[in-house]
């Protein structure tokens, strides 16, 4: 059996970021927590950066996660917000390289076809299946902490993966002992 793991999923945001936790055993995964931290918006955007860096080391150290993955900054319209959610970004991955914590990133796209199987999908069908795939409902307030916890399933599901990114397998014999449940 593999060994459990710690995963911290985490949508940086400059007004509110979200986090979610899974526990991974072998394939199989639960949720540990969830929520949402709302900056004050009366900071400057230097003092926001600080409070960032300390709401994810806190998270850090209470949680202690083996990995972290990161929702990537999105590019829209508005160059100016993506250069904010870019420092906000950078900020929640020096709070876990600090503790030597791996951190992977992914796009809003890989993240929302790794869970629903659709690339442009909603952020309300997104929560949706992660309802379905945890068995029970999330309680949160804001969409944030839903879309961290996405984030967190798609590395589980990238990293447990062979054909998506995971452990490559040498040959099909290899594969089939790596993912027994794929046996035709």
């Amino acid at each position: 059996m593999s060994k459990e793991k710690i995963i911290l999923g985490i949508d940086p945001g400059t007004q509110i970021m979200g986090y979610g936790i899974i526990e991974v055993q072998g394939k199989s995964f639960k949720m540990i927590d969830l929520g949402s931290i709302k900056f004050k918006l009366a900071d400057t955007p230097i003092l926001r950066l600080k409070q960032i860096f300390e709401s994810s080391s806190e998270i850090i150290e209470k949680f202690l996660p083996d990995e972290m993955a990161v929702e990537a900054p999105f590019f829209g319209k508005n160059v100016q917000s993506m250069l904010k959610l870019g420092r906000a970004q950078g900020v929640v991955m020096a709070a876990a390289l600090s503790k030597n914590i791996p951190v992977e990133e992914y796009s809003p796209r890989k993240i929302k076809q790794s869970i629903t199987g659709k690339g442009s999908a909603s952020k309300e069908q997104v929560y949706a299946m992660l309802e379905r795939s945890f068995g029970h409902k999330i309680e949160t307030r804001y969409l944030d902490a839903s879309d961290a916890l996405a984030v967190a399933l798609c590395h589980h599901y990238q990293a447990s993966n062979p054909v998506l990114g995971g452990t490559k397998a040498k040959n099909w014999e290899q594969f089939l002992r790596a993912n027994p449940d794929r046996k035709a």
